[in-house]
């Protein structure tokens, strides 16, 4: 029986005609793939109309802290729709040189996943990752159901780069992960073959 090769730390590229316009020409960093279940957040989507600073008013997660004291790239940053399931809570998707023993998820040597405030206060000091992309909600799937996606064309996937993650602009990001994997995005059907 042949092993079972799990997708951690790699992206999935939304195909054509997938059925789930919620998905749809997304770009998702799966941070956990196992017999259990996977869950990954997607990196090309923008939450409505926020960015840090305004989750940071509208939670009051920084109590003490003057926000003009805030790195102007951090109260910048946008907000990523990372998906469908618990909408209300925060993610942090970041390079690895920031850490919590207690909270932080380590996807790959270089990318790790944090999912409290205390991230944010770190960034807000300017003490946080060289590199983090912030979102509201995951994408998720039950055992078996991204394979099953996968077998029926749902979605391509590639290796990550810590470029096309933190350095690319988000509407370029589905281009760029399906060039890649060398498919010209213009030829792209929903009838193509999976990789």
């Amino acid at each position: 029986m042949k092993a079972r090769s799990f997708l951690d730390g790699q992206l999935l590229i939304a195909m054509p005609g997938m059925g789930d316009q919620r998905f749809e020409r997304s770009v998702i960093y799966l941070c956990v793939h196992s017999e259990g279940g996977a869950m990954g957040i997607i990196v090309n989507k923008a939450a409505p109309m926020m960015n840090f600073g305004d989750l940071v008013s509208r939670l009051d997660i920084l109590p003490g802290i003057d926000a003009e004291s805030v790195p102007e790239e951090v109260m910048a940053m946008a907000v990523q729709f990372g998906g469908p399931v618990e909408p209300g809570r925060g993610f942090v998707l970041h390079t690895s040189d920031y850490f919590s023993a207690d909270a932080s998820l380590p996807v790959t040597q270089k990318i790790a996943l944090t999912a409290t405030l205390d991230i944010l206060r770190a960034m807000a000091k300017g003490q946080g990752p060289q590199r983090a992309l912030l979102a509201l909600g995951y994408s998720g799937w039950a055992p078996g159901q991204l394979e099953d996606e996968i077998q029926r064309n749902g979605w391509l996937h590639c290796d990550a780069d810590e470029d096309l993650l933190f350095g690319v602009a988000q509407e370029e990001k589905y281009n760029m992960a399906l060039r890649k994997l060398g498919v010209d995005p213009a030829m792209l059907s929903s009838e193509a073959g999976h990789g």
